[in-house]
């Protein structure tokens, strides 16, 4: 069982402790809580205030192995060659993480909340600035979601495997040639916890009027 939920994190705590949570409990989370989640992801700015967004709750046992499907058709591929990579490289790190998402592929159908972000409108493929233009009016109400997640307890991450065909993946959710899927974010009581994120220093990756000029680098001691 889950005690209250509280939305009193302050932003910063949400967001130096957010990240991509992908080993989830099976235990169930209430309609009313992914509803507000979504009614938090729905304050994001969209291009010309369209607020073109549409999404998707999936809970049916069978949508979901649908996705799951795809999810794991798409891994295959590219945990193959993380794996190759990595045995190569050596890189712990990437190791853990590739882990995860391993566990994420052989759990799928056990997430009890899937969100699958849509827009509504065909997303054209060209020219870049329409594209860019589109997925603008998605991804801030993505990163609501998450940031809405994290201030509950629940662990989420965003994916988008299962998406790597639209067509197979509107036929698993029904959806119209005219809604497009996103992004898919799976949502759950978490396994692990929660801590501060390890992340560059931001003076390494901010260049001042050119590229290059790492102007807030700290002078070495």
């Amino acid at each position: 069982m889950h005690g209250p939920i509280h939305f009193d994190m302050s932003l910063e705590d949400a967001m130096m402790t957010q990240r991509a949570i992908r080993r989830l409990k099976p235990d169930p989370v209430d309609d009313a809580l992914v509803l507000h989640l979504i009614e938090l992801a729905l304050k994001a700015p969209t291009g010309s205030n369209a607020q073109n967004w549409e999404f998707v709750v999936v809970r049916d046992p069978a949508v979901r192995a649908k996705l799951a499907r795809l999810n794991r058709q798409a891994w295959n591929l590219y945990g193959g060659l993380g794996r190759w990579l990595v045995k190569r490289s050596g890189d712990e790190g990437m190791r853990k993480i590739l882990d995860a998402v391993q566990w994420q592929a052989d759990h799928f159908e056990e997430i009890p909340v899937i969100v699958v972000a849509c827009l509504r409108g065909v997303i054209p493929p060209w020219p870049p600035v329409a594209t860019g233009s589109a997925y603008g009016s998605i991804y801030p109400s993505v990163q609501n979601l998450l940031l809405a997640a994290r201030a509950a307890g629940l662990g989420a991450a965003l994916i988008t495997l299962p998406l790597w065909s639209k067509w197979l993946a509107r036929r698993a959710l029904g959806l119209p040639w005219k809604v497009s899927p996103c992004a898919v974010i799976p949502l759950g009581w978490p396994r692990g916890r929660y801590g501060l994120t390890t992340r560059r220093p931001v003076g390494e990756v901010v260049s001042l009027d050119r590229y290059g000029n790492r102007a807030f680098l700290a002078a070495p001691r």
